[in-house]
């Protein structure tokens, strides 16, 4: 999670990058250190660096995570082309990488070429098995295709070995919230709260799930965690405070 100063840096830095002030290599490392997703202007800034031979060489070793971020955010805005010619780079220096081989299947997924990476990530995974990236990567797959199932069961699996990633958590709750399997959206609430007890949006997102089954047991303790949540926000959350004179209302 970006704090508000890490968001004030990146904000100020995008702000000086987009107006011509310079700074585009502190933007992009950054970007990757918070892990934030601004793919339109890390093509951008990234392409202006790479095809300037003065500026790319001076990154030294850097140039090669910088091919690879171009990659991905070429990937995400659907030019692949410009994708392409970045793994290329990578893979001829770097001809035996598995990451490298990572970024390759990942072309093919964003081609719609579905069986083929699905075939490509299954012979990564032979090597390591336990690779979240791509683990996670099956798991987005399956989303594109609108295989909702399949997701599920991916991201089951996944959390059987790496319990403690909340992303994975979340993502499985809300999927399971669209399908209105709320039983299912509670347990994996649950897990949340009990690995990030203060974080207010997973105790706001298990009242609302708590709220919509019914039920006075499961409306008393909706009731108290909408309460939790509207103490971990400082009395600022309106839904929680909503939530608590519904439940006010009809009680």
């Amino acid at each position: 999670m970006v704090s508000k100063t890490e968001q004030t840096q990146l904000e100020r830095l995008e702000n000086q990058v987009d107006n011509g002030g310079g700074g585009a290599w502190e933007y992009l490392c950054l970007v990757r250190k918070l892990k934030v997703r601004r793919s339109e202007k890390v093509l951008k800034h990234g392409l202006s660096i790479l095809n300037d031979h003065r500026k790319r060489s001076s990154l030294g070793s850097e140039e090669w995570t910088l091919y690879e971020q171009v990659a991905v955010a070429a990937m995400d805005c659907q030019c692949l082309d410009v994708a392409k010619d970045c793994i290329n780079a990578l893979m001829k220096r770097f001809p035996e990488s598995k990451r490298v081989g990572k970024l390759e299947a990942m072309l093919l997924e964003a081609k719609g070429s579905w069986a083929e990476a699905e075939k490509a990530y299954s012979s990564l995974l032979e090597d390591n098995p336990l690779d979240q990236g791509i683990l996670k990567r099956r798991v987005a797959m399956a989303k594109a295709q609108g295989d909702v199932s399949g997701a599920i069961d991916c991201l089951n699996k996944y959390l059987e070995t790496f319990m403690a990633d909340h992303d994975a958590w979340r993502d499985l709750a809300e999927i399971y919230v669209s399908l209105q399997m709320y039983k299912q959206a509670a347990f994996c609430y649950e897990e949340l709260i009990l690995s990030q007890p203060t974080v207010p949006l997973h105790h706001l997102a298990y009242a609302d799930v708590l709220y919509t089954l019914g039920g006075l047991e499961n409306l008393q303790a909706a009731k108290k965690y909408y309460a939790s949540t509207i103490d971990l926000t400082g009395g600022k959350n309106t839904r929680a405070l909503f939530g608590v004179c519904l439940f006010t209302s009809c009680y």
